[in-house]
């Protein structure tokens, strides 16, 4: 077989999705006339068999192989090939990889497809993080069922922050305040206990923080938010939803947001591990 279209072949060999090396090429070749190459890509490459048909093909076509194997095995044979068959090749990540291992003189994984499981990961942060913002502070009870994780407390219990923490674990998150003047919505006496933390705090650290809250925002530390006899009233109501609904409590009175966090997700992944 020979190249009849006049337009340069670029076979992408890669034993993961191929998008990293495509991409280079693909810059690459902006440097020229995008439309003179024909860019074709040879995913999950996982023996000898392929990447020897593949060669076969660029050595009759003259095309030029840009490939990422992390499998030392396969890098080698590939390399051997271009040499023996005189086909152009370019080692797109190889060269880097063995960079870094001598810099910190680690051996590497050499596993295929890691950036696009850190791609994938990264996305996952991404949507628990808009999942929190969406269902904060109760804005909407259809959250609580689509939750993995479901915070209820009074005011200034860290609901919004720990909800934005666990959502860096990649965990999608709902809170809902508990107000003595508003009735909890029907979803959260339906949520599953096993996703359900209540954030329970002291009376005199709840004044505490409220009146550090009001003088922050200039106003009076002695208004009604943080009156005792007021914060007294919404832990009693508190007390009473959070025995209807039977989830888990965690005393937050002298828990920084980080620890109350890092006790959820142990308590958490104890549930929820097969």
């Amino acid at each position: 077989m020979t190249n009849t279209t006049n337009r340069a072949v670029v076979y992408v060999i890669s034993d993961s999705v191929g998008e990293t090396a495509e991409l280079v090429v693909k810059a690459a070749t902006s440097q020229f006339d995008p439309t003179d190459f024909d860019v074709r890509r040879v995913p999950y490459v996982e023996d000898t068999a392929t990447i020897q048909e593949v060669m076969t093909l660029a050595k009759e076509m003259n095309a030029i192989v840009a490939f990422t194997l992390v499998v030392p095995e396969l890098r080698e044979f590939l390399l051997n090939v271009a040499s023996k068959e005189q086909v152009q090749v370019v080692d797109i990540i190889g060269p880097m990889i063995d960079h870094i291992q001598k810099a910190i003189g680690k051996e590497p994984r050499n596993e295929p497809g890691l950036v696009h499981k850190l791609d994938e990961d990264y996305f996952r942060r991404v949507e628990a993080i808009e999942f929190a913002v969406k269902y904060d502070d109760g804005r909407d009870p259809r959250g609580i069922g689509l939750a993995d994780i479901v915070l209820v407390g009074v005011s200034r219990t860290s609901k919004t922050p720990l909800s934005q923490y666990l959502a860096h674990k990649r965990l999608k998150v709902a809170n809902v305040p508990i107000v003595p003047e508003v009735e909890p919505p029907e979803e959260l006496f339906k949520v599953n206990e096993g996703k359900c933390y209540a954030l329970k705090i002291s009376p005199e650290k709840l004044n505490d923080i409220r009146k550090e809250r009001l003088k922050a925002l200039g106003l009076n530390a002695e208004a009604s938010y943080a009156n005792m006899s007021r914060i007294k009233e919404e832990l009693e109501y508190f007390d009473k939803i959070i025995h209807k609904m039977n989830c888990q409590v965690i005393d937050v009175s002298n828990r920084a947001v980080e620890e109350t966090a890092n006790l959820i997700l142990s308590l958490y992944r104890g549930k929820h591990s097969s």
